[in-house]
Parts: structure tokens; sequence; C-alpha cells
């Protein structure tokens, strides 16, 4: 069965608009997503789960007490918050909290069944001492240490394929060579500065689904032959899209449902057990946003079971 982690907190709390009031827009993806699987019958609510409680330590093996220390207290500075994106709060702090500890538990489903989903995660630009776009703390990063920790694995790929480089993710492993940070990405968007990922694939502004799917097609296997992974996580982002107001591509929503297979398909001939975080999705419909999110998880729930 394909288990999922989803809690109602994901959908909250909600980004101010300019006259002060909450603008739900950027947050209703993780309402819906749920909702269009169960609603369609690709999922019952037997799939879902919802994350328990994150222990503090897996915060501080990833972020400095620091920023922890900050984030809880609210009292990072509004710098930091504009950069962040989301107006600071205790229900905000909390909303991060169980989407790590989400990818987590993911992480227990997916060395059972192969592959397991968040509805939420993909938080890459989140560094050790910091947090930006939208990212407060990095829920692959805490999953991929959890992991490592408890010797349930010993060399993790990242496949980071959001449309905006994981730049958090590749400092936080810069020097950790049980972890390989794979990004591709597109060239001429945010971040403007890029880190250094262990490899780095940056996509000309208009790439399409041809070349796009080629670049894959020939890094993916060659990277998975080389690394030998045990364990994987896959940030799905679908702001490679076309329609994406942020993206810079020209993915189509059918070219992104085939990058889909082909990691899932990767994933499952060389047994590697796969943990999913969704990443970014900002068409202005939020009809193409919920399709081309739901499709990773009808692809997962069709190739695994």
């Amino acid at each position: 069965m394909l288990h999922i982690a989803f809690d109602p907190i994901y959908c909250h709390p909600l980004p101010v608009g300019p006259n002060g009031e909450p603008h739900r827009f950027p947050m209703l993806k993780y309402e819906l997503i749920p909702e269009q699987l169960l609603y369609e019958g690709s999922c019952t609510s037997d799939n879902f789960f919802s994350p328990g409680t994150l222990d503090e330590r897996w915060i501080l093996d990833v972020h400095t007490r620091a920023y922890w220390e900050d984030l809880k207290q609210l009292r990072i500075s509004e710098k930091m918050v504009r950069r962040i994106g989301f107006p600071l709060s205790a229900r905000l702090i909390e909303r991060e909290t169980r989407i790590a500890q989400g990818t987590i538990e993911c992480t227990h489903h997916a060395l059972t069944h192969g592959v397991s989903m968040n509805v939420a995660g993909g938080t890459h630009h989140a560094y050790a001492d910091r947090g930006e776009g939208f990212c407060l703390l990095n829920d692959v990063a805490i999953a991929a240490n959890y992991l490592l920790k408890n010797k349930s694995v010993s060399k993790i790929l990242v496949i980071d394929l959001d449309v905006h480089q994981g730049n958090g993710t590749a400092v936080i492993f810069q020097n950790e060579p049980r972890v390989f940070t794979f990004s591709m990405h597109g060239k001429d968007n945010y971040p403007l500065h890029k880190e250094v990922s262990d490899l780095d694939i940056a996509l000309p502004t208009g790439t399409q689904d041809e070349e796009y799917l080629q670049l894959l097609t020939d890094t993916l296997p060659a990277l998975i032959k080389a690394q030998k992974p045990d364990f994987a996580f896959y940030i799905s982002g679908v702001d490679i899209l076309g329609t994406d107001k942020l993206g810079k591509l020209k993915v189509s929503l059918d070219g992104c449902r085939q990058r889909d297979e082909f990691v899932f398909a990767q994933c499952q001939t060389h047994h590697i057990p796969v943990a999913v975080s969704i990443g970014g999705g900002y068409s202005p419909r939020i009809a193409d946003i919920v399709e081309a999110h739901c499709n990773t998880f009808r692809v997962a729930q069709r190739m695994y079971f």
C-alpha cells in the first residue's frame, strides 16, 4: 500500500495578502491534492497518515542551535522573514516540524514498500543556519541524517528535480560523502547565486520535453551505477511546467509525468527505496498545479502497487 504523509497543518498558516488578509492560493494545493486523489479513487483514506512529533535532536543534526532557538522564540530578523516569504508564527514552525517528521516517517514506509510520499516538503532552500524561499527546515536533510544516524542505509542519493536548485541541501551535505546531491534546475531563475551540488545540471530558459527527458535519461542511470545508493530522496517539483509563472522552462504536463515514471523506474530497477517530497509548483491555474502533483502520486500507485 502507498503510504502518504498528510496533515491539515500543511495547509496553514497562510501567506498574508496586500490588505493583511490571508491569501489562500499558494497553500491551497496541499489541501486539494489529497481531496483529488480521494475523489477520483486513486487513493483511499487508508493511504494517508498524519506525522507525529519531530524529536528536536534530528533538527539539531542539521540546523544550528542558534538558528533553531531563534525560530522557536520567533525572533529571527525581519530580513530573514522577508527572505523566507512567510509571516513568522508558532503555527508556521509547527508546520515545518510536522513536514520534516512526515519525511522521516516516509523513509520507514519506503524501506518496507519501496516508495512513500509526503504531500509537502522539498524544503531545499533551508540552510543549516538560515531559511529562505518558503523553506525554514530542510526536511530531506533532516530525514537523510536520521537514516544515517540510525544506520538504516549507507549511501543516499538526493534526486532534486524541482526547477530551483537545492542550494541549502547542497551546502549541508558538501562534506558528507554518504549523501550525493543531484540537482537539475533552471539556469536563469532563483536562487541567482547557485551553490555547488555533487552534480548540477543547469537548464536554459525554455527547455522543452525532449531535451529535458533526454538529459535525465542520460544522467540518472549512470549516476546510480557510479554511486550505488541504497536509498533515494526525490523532490518532484512541478514548477518545471511551461505554465509555471516562476519556472522559465517549457515542460508539458505529460513530460512531467514521464519524468516521474523514469525516476521511479530507475529506483525499482536498482531496488532503491525512495521517499518523495513534492517541492514547488506555481502555475496561475491551481488545477494545473494539482493535476501535475497528483500525477506523481498516480504513477507511484500504478508502478509499485
